[in-house]
C-alpha cells in the first residue's frame, strides 16, 4: 500500500464529529499518510457516516476509478459498504500499514433520462408516483415490449443495491459478483387491462431496460437516484444499462459481502 498514502474524507462538518476524528487524523499522520484537501489528490477516500455518507462520497467524487473508497460507520449506523466503526479506527489503519486488506468491486449500473441527462447508481435508481395515483409504464428489455405496469413504481437495482429499497419490496439478495441489475415492483396492479409478472426479475449485464412513461396525467414522477432525487420533473422514459464503471471498495479480508448480510439481517 506504499503507493497509495493520500487520503480524503469525506464527512459532514459537526463540531462533535470532527472532534471524534482528530486522534484517526493524528493516527494516520504518525504511520505517514497524507490528509488531502481535495479529493482528486487521494488514493483513498473514506467516508464517515454509514452507507449514505458513502453513497455520497462515491458520488460527489465521481465515481472515480483510478482509487479505492472505504466506509467508516458510526454507532448505530448501517455499515453493509463499511468494514469500520469509528470506534476502532486504529484497525483500519493497522490493516492498511499490514496489507491485511482485498480490494472489493462493485457493479455500477448508467441511467439515461429522456435521451440525453445521464447519471450513474451504486444502489438503486427508482421511479415513482407523486400523486396520489397510480403510475402507467411501458417496459421494454432491448427494445422489445416485456410488460405495461401499473402500479406505484419501480425500482432498479444493483447487487449491492438489493439489500436496500428493493429488498424491502421482497425483491430478491444478489452476489455482487454477479454483474448484473434487478426490477422489482411497487403496488403493482393486475387486471384485465394491466398485467406484469408480479415478482421481481433479474436481467443480465448485457441487457437494456427502457421504461416508458405513459402521459395520463401523471406525468411528474419522482426519480431516485441512489439517496438523492433528481431534479427533471418531466420525465418522458428512462433507460437503464450496466455501466462499464466499478467502484472499488477497500475490505477486510476476513469480512466477505455475505458475512455483513448475515451480520445486518440475522
Amino acid at each position: 500500500m506504499d503507493n497509495r498514502r493520500n487520503l480524503y474524507f469525506y464527512y459532514p462538518k459537526e463540531e462533535e464529529l470532527e472532534e471524534k476524528l482528530k486522534p484517526l487524523f493524528n493516527l494516520a499522520r504518525e504511520n505517514q499518510f497524507t490528509i488531502v484537501e481535495d479529493a482528486e489528490d487521494a488514493n483513498i477516500i473514506i467516508s464517515v457516516g454509514g452507507d449514505g455518507a458513502f453513497l455520497q462520497a462515491v458520488r460527489k467524487t465521481g465515481f472515480r476509478q483510478d482509487c479505492l473508497y472505504t466506509g467508516i460507520a458510526r454507532s448505530n449506523e448501517a455499515g453493509l459498504y463499511c468494514d469500520f466503526s469509528l470506534d476502532n479506527y486504529d484497525e483500519m489503519v493497522h490493516s492498511i500499514m499490514h496489507e491485511e486488506l482485498e480490494v472489493r468491486r462493485f457493479p455500477v449500473i448508467d441511467v439515461t433520462a429522456n435521451g440525453e441527462a445521464q447519471f450513474q447508481c451504486l444502489n438503486e435508481v427508482s421511479i415513482r408516483s407523486t400523486l396520489i395515483k397510480t403510475i402507467v409504464m411501458e417496459v421494454l428489455i432491448d427494445d422489445q415490449h416485456f410488460e405495461t405496469f401499473r402500479g406505484d413504481g419501480l425500482i432498479v437495482a444493483t447487487p449491492t443495491g438489493s439489500t436496500g429499497y428493493n429488498k424491502s419490496t421482497n425483491g430478491a439478495v444478489v452476489d455482487p459478483k454477479t454483474p448484473c441489475f434487478q426490477v422489482s415492483e411497487l403496488a403493482s396492479l393486475n387486471n384485465n387491462r394491466y398485467r406484469t409478472l408480479g415478482s421481481s426479475f433479474i436481467l443480465d449485464k448485457s441487457r437494456k431496460l427502457t421504461l416508458k412513461v405513459v402521459q395520463d396525467g401523471n406525468d411528474y414522477p419522482i426519480i431516485g437516484y441512489d439517496n438523492e432525487a433528481y431534479s427533471v420533473r418531466n420525465i418522458k422514459d428512462l433507460t437503464v444499462t450496466m455501466s462499464d464503471k466499478i467502484v472499488k471498495t477497500v475490505k477486510l479480508k476476513n469480512n466477505s459481502y455475505w458475512d455483513r448480510v448475515k451480520r445486518t439481517f440475522l
